[in-house]
């Protein structure tokens, strides 16, 4: 379990992003969140491990369901050491609430239930919403 590449080249200090912010992560194996108090519900996970890109491993505290103003995912794993919450875009894709389109130089997220656009980025590779 990776995260991108592109997450430690982001032309921003990470450190400033806000924790109800997400990157959208083409690499990653699920949504993962440092945000506790965004959880309705975590499961413990006590001895399970995330390897990150540059080779760190982070204890996975626990996998729930989270809700945010724009995403209501579940499956996410709790790893409070991250410094960005991470939206596994194959997750996305396979969840039937959102539609995702990509090309190579725009991304759009639309939440089907709300037909609500929940974000849409031209230009870079690092979609945050």
């Amino acid at each position: 379990m990776y995260d991108s590449p592109s997450v430690s080249q982001l032309p921003y200090n990470s450190l400033d992003m806000s924790h109800s912010e997400w990157l959208l992560d083409y690499s990653a194996s699920h949504y993962m969140s440092l945000n506790s108090s965004s959880f309705t519900f975590v499961s413990p996970s006590p001895s399970i491990h995330v390897m990150i890109v540059d080779g760190t491993l982070m204890h996975l505290l626990g996998v729930g369901s989270i809700v945010t103003p724009h995403l209501s995912p579940s499956n996410v794993y709790l790893i409070p050491k991250l410094r960005l919450n991470l939206a596994y875009v194959g997750q996305l894709c396979d969840s039937d609430d959102y539609l995702v389109i990509f090309s190579s130089f725009f991304c759009c997220v639309q939440d089907l239930q709300s037909q609500k656009l929940i974000e849409q980025v031209v230009g870079r590779m690092d979609y945050i919403f």
